[in-house]
């Protein structure tokens, strides 16, 4: 959410950001929203007066009273409970006036930085940087889900029974697997000096509101019937609604923060739910890190989280790209993003494995998340966060860069400790 000081003073720069973000339907918001904030200036100053003009009103009858002029009270008795019933009418307007503004400036994206390639969607994102060699092996590699099910590591058609599309059942070393890689993230962030946290899985709306945007929030969010609660997407969501309603001293900061949830998601979209995969599915693992800065440090911060995560995927010895994610791709809170992409020796391209997002002050105006700095002066915090493993998606990646000829899975060497084990074998039949 923007500060409405900049929309009011510098109203073009809002409006150029909204075009490069490819939204010009919300050109007009601008203009109205500077028109309902004038009429709530206007409204606030007006109520301020009515209450003084009761109080001034207010102390005539105390002294009519003592004077014996009990006419006179009775007339200032009637002027107050004018000036009362106007008060009353000219509150509520304020009131509707005050969420009228908010609903639109809860729209309007958030300032991009000037980085940020421009684009119309994730066809024009730009490659940064690549890491570790991309090879495809002599052999051809298979499907995720046949090298899974040659080990005997997935059941999807147990799943569809029990819970339809979209979930599955991991199982034996490949379930091994998943729960020794999400250990190595944990204690890979934990060496990075980052706190460890296991989050609450379920959030109020209002913490939902404070860190995602409408739009996301209707294509991902699950709603518990009948209670105020949503189920996370990502722990993000826990972890930065943590700090709702806080200030934080400065000195406190940087909050490094690593949180392991299970993600549920709708998924609704384009995309959709793969028939058979783990791609793309409701329920899923991961581990996230989070940070909590000073403004002038959130951009350094910022290039650091990506870079673990790339850290991460190469000690496992999966070749991987960032992407920067242009103006149309980014959410609307969101002031830069860098994507990690895996490559896929099966399909000979890359694929998005984790996300790396700087959302500036916006979540922090929408939580109301401040810092006291050492002059004693307040102001917004910077919140940032970035994946650091998400299998399984991420086992789809680890499968077809580790597979062997045979069908076995060779364990990278940052791994075996977790493992217990060098390799996954074929099982005899």
């Amino acid at each position: 959410m923007l500060d409405m000081k900049l929309i009011r003073t510098n109203p073009e720069l809002v409006k150029e950001n909204i075009k490069k973000k490819f939204q010009d339907s919300k050109l007009e918001l601008v203009d109205k929203v500077i028109e309902l904030d004038k009429k709530y200036r206007e409204t606030k100053v007006e109520c301020d007066s009515l209450r003084n003009q009761r109080k001034v009103k207010s102390k005539e009858i105390g002294g009519y009273m003592a004077k014996g002029l009990k006419d006179e009270a009775e007339k200032v008795k009637a002027e107050v409970g004018e000036l009362g019933a106007k008060l009353t009418e000219m509150e509520a307007l304020e009131v509707q006036l005050e969420a009228e503004i908010k609903e639109i400036m809860l729209v309007i994206p958030n300032i991009i930085d000037d980085s940020v390639p421009v684009g119309k969607d994730d066809s024009e994102n730009v490659e940064v940087e690549r890491f570790g060699e991309p090879a495809v092996p002599d052999f051809e590699v298979p499907y995720h889900v046949d090298i899974m099910e040659k080990v005997n590591g997935i059941d999807l058609d147990s799943a569809r029974k029990t819970s339809g599309n979209g979930f599955y059942y991991l199982c034996g070393d490949i379930a091994q697997l998943q729960s020794c890689i999400l250990s190595y993230a944990r204690d890979f962030m934990i060496d990075k000096g980052f706190t460890y946290y296991i989050p609450p899985f379920m959030i109020r709306s209002d913490v939902v509101t404070g860190v995602m945007s409408f739009a996301e929030m209707e294509g991902m969010m699950y709603k518990i019937e009948g209670e105020d609660l949503y189920l996370i997407g990502t722990s993000e969501h826990s972890m930065i609604g943590k700090f709702i309603d806080t200030i934080v001293p400065e000195a406190d900061l940087p909050q490094t923060l690593t949180s392991y949830s299970p993600c549920f998601r709708k998924e609704v979209g384009a995309h959709g739910i793969e028939e058979r995969g783990v791609y793309r599915i409701h329920q899923f693992e991961k581990q996230e890190m989070i940070v909590v800065c000073k403004p002038e440090e959130s951009m350094d911060w910022f290039h650091k989280l990506y870079s673990y995560t790339v850290e991460f995927f190469r000690s496992l010895d999966i070749p991987v790209r960032t992407l920067e994610c242009c103006s149309g791709d980014l959410a609307d809170l969101k002031v830069k993003s860098i994507d990690v992409e895996a490559w896929s020796p099966r399909q000979k391209k890359y694929f998005e494995v984790g996300s790396c997002s700087n959302l500036g002050d916006a979540q922090a105006r929408r939580l109301g998340i401040r810092v006291k700095g050492s002059d004693g002066n307040k102001y917004f915090a910077h919140t940032l966060n970035n994946t650091v493993v998400a299998p399984p998606r991420m086992l789809i990646a680890f499968l077809e860069n580790n597979l062997n000829e045979d069908g076995s899975i060779r364990i990278p060497e940052a791994l075996r400790y977790y493992m217990r084990k060098d390799k996954i074998e074929v099982p005899n039949k």
